[in-house]
C-alpha cells in the first residue's frame, strides 16, 4: 500500500504539492492555502500477477485508522473497516484504448482499478498513472535526444536571418530561462519557426505577445520552443512536430492533440487542458498548432 498527499508524515509514501500553473525556470511562487488534502489517496497493489492497483481517498494513520479531519462522517462497517466521506474525493479517469497513439480521453466509469494512463486528480494536483508494460512500450530519454539531434542535423534555418536553428540539450531544456542564440522560435498563430528577431511588436507593454510573423503577416504570440523532455507524457513515439499553445512546448502530433483534448480539473470550479510539461493552460480555440520550418538553403 502507498498513501499520497501533501503531509510529510512518515505514513506519506509520496509528498505531493500544489500544481503551479506554468511554473517554469526553477521559480517558485508561492500557495497560499494548499487544497490537496493531507492523507489524499492510497493505492493498493496486488503482489501477484496481473498486479491489479486500486486507489482510494484519504488514507491510514499510524493506528491504522482511516484519516479524515474532525468534521468528517465515518463508520464502521461489518466486516470491521473503516470507511468515510473526504473533503475533496478523488477524481480518476480512465482513457479510452489504453495509454497509445490511439488514446481518447476516457468516459464515466465507476472503476477503482488504476489502468495505464489513469489521470488522478488530487484537488490542486493531477498525476498520470503509468504501470511498468506501459512505460516499456513508452519512447525513452535516448530516444527523445536522438530525434532532438536528428531535427538538428537536419538544419533548420531563419526564414529571415538565414542562420541554423538548433534545439538546446535536454538539460538546458529544463531551464525555460536559458536561451541560446540558436534557440528556435515560433509564430503560435501561424507554426512558422525563425530564429528570435526584434521587430514586428503589436504591443510595448508585451513585447512577445503580439508579434507580426513576416512569412504570412499573421498577427499572434511569439515564443520559444522546448522540447518536451518527460518520456511518460508521450503516447508515441512520433517524431516533435506539433507546439503547445500558448507555453512553447513540443512533441509528437499524436500527444499534443492527446493532451489538448483532455480537460483537467482546475482548482474545484473549473476544467481546462493543460501543457502536460509545464501544466501551462492550452488556448480554448487552440490547445496546439503544426510547426512549419525553413529547411537549409543550401
Amino acid at each position: 500500500m502507498f498513501q499520497i498527499g501533501r503531509s510529510t508524515e512518515s505514513p506519506i509514501d509520496f509528498v505531493v504539492t500544489d500544481t503551479v500553473s506554468g511554473g517554469a525556470g526553477g521559480e517558485e511562487t508561492p500557495v497560499t492555502q494548499s487544497t490537496i488534502s493531507r492523507f489524499a489517496c492510497r493505492v493498493v497493489c496486488e503482489r501477484s500477477p496481473p498486479y491489479t492497483a486500486r486507489i482510494y481517498a484519504a488514507g491510514f494513520d499510524t493506528s491504522r485508522n482511516i484519516f479524515l479531519g474532525e468534521k468528517a462522517a465515518k463508520w464502521k462497517n461489518p466486516d470491521g473497516h473503516m470507511d468515510g466521506l473526504t473533503t475533496n474525493g478523488v477524481l480518476v479517469m480512465h482513457p479510452r484504448g489504453g495509454f497509445t497513439e490511439e488514446s481518447k480521453p476516457g468516459v464515466e466509469s465507476e472503476s477503482n482499478v488504476l489502468q495505464d494512463g489513469s489521470l488522478v486528480d488530487l484537488c490542486g494536483a493531477t498525476l498520470l498513472w503509468r504501470t511498468a508494460d506501459g512505460l516499456f512500450h513508452t519512447p525513452t530519454l535516448k530516444h527523445i535526444e536522438a530525434l532532438r539531434q536528428e531535427m538538428n542535423a537536419a538544419r533548420p534555418q531563419c526564414p529571415v536571418g538565414l542562420n541554423t536553428l538548433a534545439f538546446p540539450s535536454m538539460q538546458r531544456s529544463r531551464d525555460l530561462t536559458a536561451l541560446e542564440d540558436k534557440q528556435p522560435w515560433v509564430y503560435l498563430s501561424c507554426g512558422h519557426v525563425h530564429g528570435y528577431h526584434n521587430w514586428g511588436h503589436r504591443s510595448e507593454r508585451e513585447p512577445n505577445a503580439l508579434r507580426e510573423c513576416p512569412m504570412c503577416r499573421t498577427v499572434g504570440p511569439y515564443v520559444p520552443l522546448w522540447l518536451g523532455s518527460e518520456p511518460a507524457f508521450y503516447v508515441d513515439s512520433g517524431a516533435p512536430t506539433h507546439v503547445f499553445v500558448p507555453c512553447g512546448h513540443v512533441c509528437s502530433e499524436k500527444s499534443a492533440k492527446y493532451w489538448s483534448e483532455i480537460p483537467l480539473p482546475h482548482g474545484t470550479h473549473a476544467f481546462h487542458a493543460a501543457c502536460p510539461f509545464c501544466a501551462t493552460q492550452l488556448g480554448t480555440t487552440q490547445g496546439c498548432a503544426k510547426l512549419i520550418f525553413q529547411g537549409p538553403i543550401d
